[in-house]
């Protein structure tokens, strides 16, 4: 099963709108109506939200949950734990390019930062920083 036919069977309500295409109910809220739109153009995330001049972090905005204990936190911790393993995912993948003696782009240096800066951000949030 490849990655979009697995996406496809966790969702209720799909329905194919054109070539590579669906539109199903969110199973992040109580959906009546299928609002989620699937598209699979071939583009990366990062392709897409570049083309729109946005970061992952447009994708996750500030949305603070209520804990058991009543502490506010702005991010679930799995939430942050993925967004971790996106970051250290792509320090590996820049560590297997320099160990193949690839010189990595500016962008690409830019990006490693960026890295390390989500990472930095992850453990000042955990410790309850700002």
């Amino acid at each position: 099963m490849n990655a979009v036919d697995n996406l496809l069977a966790r969702l209720e309500g799909v329905k194919g709108t054109g070539p590579s295409r669906w539109i199903a109910r969110c199973p992040a809220h109580a959906d009546k109506r299928p609002s989620l739109s699937i598209c699979v153009g071939g583009c990366g995330i990062e392709e897409v939200l570049g083309a729109v001049r946005l970061g992952f972090d447009a994708l996750f905005p500030d949305k603070p949950i209520q804990h058991a204990k009543g502490e506010q936190r702005p991010f679930h911790a799995l939430d942050v734990l993925e967004c971790l393993a996106t970051e250290a995912m792509i320090i590996a993948v820049a560590a297997a390019n320099l160990q193949q003696g690839v010189t990595l782009s500016d962008a690409d240096r830019g990006r490693l930062l960026l890295a390390a800066e989500r990472i930095q951000s992850a453990r000042r949030l955990g410790n309850g920083e700002r």
